[in-house]
């Protein structure tokens, strides 16, 4: 059985984790410095780098330790090249770099964007709370990618041979979710800040719009986040030319609420949408959601809601559709590990230990 070392280290989450055979989760190690970014409202690419530095030796060795491995145990390593910050991204790389030649190990580049779908394969593991897809997603698949730095829609024919049918043209959704969230005066992360607020709020108060794009499995949530800016002013009286981080000061909890309600419902039914128009186009055997995002009760809520009527109209993908374990879909190195399972597994190219580079403009 094939073991792998899997090292994330792209925006603020120093993570390792160890899995073998693509589908049993051995450890899961994260070390997040989110705690030191909250007062800043988003993530500070210095402080992040220099958290990663501090942690990443610890982190790695700490994975290993829970997978019961040594060295002699481990057949490779798995590092995030890109997408991400290139401070954080040269920190893994340098790490796992130097590690696959001190301990004489082969090394394979991965993608962070396309890391967050293969999270979906794990399938086994004996963590406590954990709870794990049953079976491991078949192909076609298609993948909805929802981060705070990706939306992407991917149709799967087989491992690593796939297609790109649309991405955001401007914010990533959870990036809308951190903008909207510091409009609302909500904690960083907003994805769940403006979770917990659309709890008590009205989420049919607002009508905010969905762009329409030249291409339909594209996204925009720009002209949403406006709308939202927009709405609020207008909450309290005020016109355009109001300062938007004034705004918290003036609205009442009721109306945070409503506009957190009402911006979720929409940012959610963009990507559910397409994903629906996209399922009902290709026939997919599955369907899986990868990234932060992925978390959200509101987006799998709407999901369970309009696939099954898609998912009759194929009987094959019934019983198909991911949910992982909401550990797994915020930056973990489990899923870079996976990856790394199916790269060695389908003899895909090694990575060059003495001159592998970062991408932090890496797409699909």
């Amino acid at each position: 059985m094939m073991k792998i070392l899997g090292i994330e280290t792209s925006c603020d989450e120093t993570a390792a984790a160890v899995v073998e055979d693509g589908t049993r989760l051995l450890s899961n190690v994260v070390f997040s410095s989110m705690d030191l970014h909250a007062v800043y409202g988003g993530v500070v690419p210095e402080i992040a780098a220099r958290s990663h530095i501090e942690s990443i030796i610890p982190v790695i060795q700490q994975s290993l330790e829970q997978a019961n491995c040594n060295w002699d145990d481990i057949d490779g390593i798995a590092v995030t090249y890109g997408a991400g910050l290139g401070g954080s991204l040269l920190i893994g790389v340098m790490t796992a770099r130097t590690l696959a030649i001190v301990k004489n190990k082969p090394l394979y580049a991965v993608n962070h964007v396309e890391a967050h779908i293969y999270a979906n394969f794990l399938t086994e593991t004996s963590l406590p709370d954990y709870t794990l897809l049953k079976r491991a997603p078949e192909f076609p698949m298609l993948g909805l990618i929802v981060s705070g730095g990706h939306s992407q829609l991917v149709i799967w024919r087989n491992h690593f041979d796939y297609t790109l049918l649309g991405q955001t043209h401007d914010d990533a959704i959870g990036e809308a979710f951190d903008k909207v969230a510091r409009i609302l005066g909500l904690p960083y992360p907003g994805g769940p800040s403006i979770g917990e607020a659309a709890k008590k709020g009205n989420p049919l108060v607002f009508n905010f719009p969905k762009a329409r794009m030249s291409s339909k499995y594209d996204f925009s949530f720009s002209g949403l986040k406006t709308a939202v800016l927009r709405a609020a002013q207008a909450e309290i009286g005020k016109d355009h030319t109001f300062p938007s981080h004034k705004l918290s000061e003036q609205l009442s909890e009721a109306q945070k609420a409503n506009i957190a309600a009402s911006f979720q419902r929409i940012a959610v039914e963009t990507v559910v949408d397409k994903t629906i128009l996209a399922f009902e186009e290709f026939q997919p055997k599955s369907v899986v959601i990868g990234g932060g995002v992925a978390a959200s009760a509101e987006l799998r809520h709407q999901l369970e809601s309009h696939l099954p009527s898609a998912i009759g109209s194929n009987p094959t993908a019934e019983g198909l559709v991911g949910y992982q374990d909401p550990k797994l879909c915020t930056d973990n190195g489990a899923m870079v590990a996976v990856l790394g399972c199916y790269m060695a597994k389908h003899k895909q190219p090694l990575a060059d230990p003495y001159t592998l580079e970062i991408s932090p403009n890496l797409s699909m």
